[in-house]
């Protein structure tokens, strides 16, 4: 075979061939590189929803443990009213029509009473269908009992239970405007808040947050809105 001379151009293809060569596994290391970057970007988008995920979760958790808290008030307060004794007809109660002590005395009517504490009963036993419509009939027997901020507290918050969001938010709103003074008119707020977030709205959520720290700073349901205010921000 008879060796051909390397020409000008015979050089210069050989030399653009050589580059494609070397050019390929560079381009090759780029792609890899550029994948692995969008996986990494993708495991940070995942990491973050994931946390958010978890406050979410977090607050939902201590909005039950707060209703679990004020279910033992309510069996606590039962307690109490049934070692009290009944007030006589006609006699003087400083606490009848005043329910800001959060600590009503027993009821003088037995069966205002036991429709009350029966309605309860379903929402500590966590049948809370029923117990939104026991809380419900009575309110509207007796709408001028001592117990109907409690009452119709419970009935928010068995609405809350049913995930009933929207339904929630209407009784406890009743709560707050209608008994202002009342100890349950806090942690009313406190689960409306709770229904907002649940209904993916934040903004509305963490002004509720606000309204109940300005309104009720000494309360333990503004302790628990500071706590979740910061878990929005």
């Amino acid at each position: 075979m008879r060796n051909r001379a390397l020409t000008p151009r015979r050089v210069a293809l050989i030399a653009s061939l050589a580059c494609a060569v070397v050019a390929a596994p560079a381009a090759h290391a780029f792609a890899d590189d550029d994948a692995r970057n969008a996986i990494l970007q993708l495991r940070q988008q995942l990491d973050q929803s994931q946390q958010q995920q978890v406050q979410l979760y977090n607050q939902i958790q201590s909005l039950q443990d707060r209703v679990d808290k004020l279910n033992g008030e309510v069996q606590e307060l039962q307690h109490s009213q049934q070692r009290q004794p009944q007030q006589q007809p006609g006699a003087n109660n400083d606490q009848q029509g005043d329910n800001t002590s959060g600590q009503p005395g027993p009821l003088a009517d037995p069966q205002e009473a036991n429709t009350y504490n029966s309605a309860i009963d379903l929402f500590r036993k966590g049948q809370y269908k029923k117990a939104a419509d026991s809380l419900s009939a009575f309110v509207a027997l007796y709408p001028n009992s001592q117990m109907a901020p409690a009452a119709r507290f419970f009935q928010g918050s068995s609405r809350y239970a049913l995930k009933d969001y929207k339904g929630a938010i209407s009784t406890l709103e009743g709560v707050v405007h209608d008994y202002p003074n009342d100890p349950h008119a806090a942690d009313a707020m406190l689960v409306i808040a709770g229904c907002q977030i649940e209904l993916n709205n934040r903004n509305a959520a963490k002004a509720t947050m606000q309204k109940l720290i300005s309104q009720y700073p000494n309360t333990q349901a503004a302790t628990s809105a500071k706590s979740r205010l910061k878990l929005l921000q």
